[in-house]
């Protein structure tokens, strides 16, 4: 099967989304699919407000429409709901065909972080974005709940997984430089990760923050007692994971959080607040401590068995997570019913 993933998000960004598509795709490919990209790297950009390193494609619908119609590909997801998701999902309710959605972000609730507008209008939009989709896939049930209260339809669930290969327990020699025990947040630098609850706890030994984003020369001059390491590539970003004694994830509003089966598969505990994201992936599995109170959680989880740790993440696999996408996918045909006005901006 020829499938085509349209996305906003895409290389150089090194996020969730990326990685989920990346590690999706070449699991796909082993399965013998063919599978096509239509991503921010063929089409003029300009910065997002707000957030510089994520370029937005500039009027791309003629050069998407051109595109799909040349691969002619038998399942389309669109993975994203910025100009490129948009320009697919209208060729595709122009011309009847089905198509599939994915739900990677909590844009609602960044949005208003960034710019206090009320969740309830940005959920209002993305409703009518995906409603329009023949499969919402969403990492997690509580994630999914959520969106089904809000009216989103036809919601699914698609999981994700993490490399055991490149995540393992090993040496734990990366972070020598500081004082034990050793807090390491792992993840963008951005006002919608809540990383100043963390960066503010009182806590023993050293915090470090590896990463970047718009947040990070503010935090640097606010928190000079912080280690800020900046961004790595993934087999370094290992070594991080192993050499922290707590992995904090002090986010509210993930939809799944890789970076959470990536520091369980090094071996590492985690830290987070009791909410979807970590509740679905760490639970009461005993790979982490979850409390209002993410002080008592990072001082808890010092005391959880490294080995244990790594035998919850080794349930998460990306075949399995790509097999769950490959099933949800709908053949690329026409639909029964035409396409009406309402329909396409519904």
């Amino acid at each position: 099967m020829r499938v085509l993933i349209v996305t906003d998000a895409w290389k150089p960004q090194v996020n969730g989304v990326v990685r989920t598509l990346t590690e999706t795709s070449r699991e796909l490919t082993r399965f013998g699919h063919v599978v096509d990209m239509i991503t921010p790297l063929e089409f003029k950009t300009l910065p997002c407000p707000t957030y510089p390193d994520i370029r937005l494609s500039i009027l791309p619908y003629r050069e998407v429409a051109c595109r799909i119609e040349a691969l002619a590909p038998d399942a389309i997801h669109i993975a994203t709901e910025g100009p490129l998701g948009l320009a697919a999902r209208r060729y595709c309710l122009r011309r009847g065909l089905n198509f599939t959605t994915a739900y990677h972000t909590r844009f609602p609730e960044y949005i208003q972080a960034r710019t206090r507008l009320p969740v309830s209008v940005s959920y209002a939009w993305m409703r009518r974005f995906h409603n329009a989709s023949r499969a919402v896939m969403v990492p997690t049930q509580s994630i999914a709940d959520d969106l089904i209260a809000r009216g989103f339809k036809n919601v699914v669930l698609w999981s994700r997984g993490v490399d055991t290969h490149l995540f393992t327990p090993g040496d734990r020699d990366r972070l020598e430089e500081s004082n034990p025990p050793r807090f390491v947040y792992i993840g963008r630098v951005a006002v919608e990760k809540n990383i100043e609850a963390f960066l503010k706890l009182d806590l023993p030994g050293s915090k470090w923050v590896v990463g970047d984003g718009p947040l990070m020369e503010r935090l640097k001059r606010e928190y000079p007692e912080v280690y800020f390491a900046g961004v790595f590539p993934q087999a370094e970003l290992a070594r991080f994971y192993r050499a922290a004694d707590v992995f904090v994830f002090p986010s509210l509003t993930d939809t799944f959080g890789l970076v959470l089966l990536e520091a369980m598969a090094c071996g590492t505990p985690v830290a987070a607040y009791p909410v979807a994201g970590p509740l679905d992936v760490v639970g009461n599995s005993g790979a982490g401590v979850l409390d209002q109170d993410l002080r008592a959680a990072c001082l808890a989880a010092l005391h959880l068995d490294r080995s244990h740790v790594r035998k919850v993440a080794e349930a998460f696999s990306w075949e399995a997570a790509a097999r769950q996408f490959e099933h949800h996918l709908h053949p690329n045909t026409p639909r029964s019913a035409p396409v009406t006005a309402q329909a396409e901006a519904g």
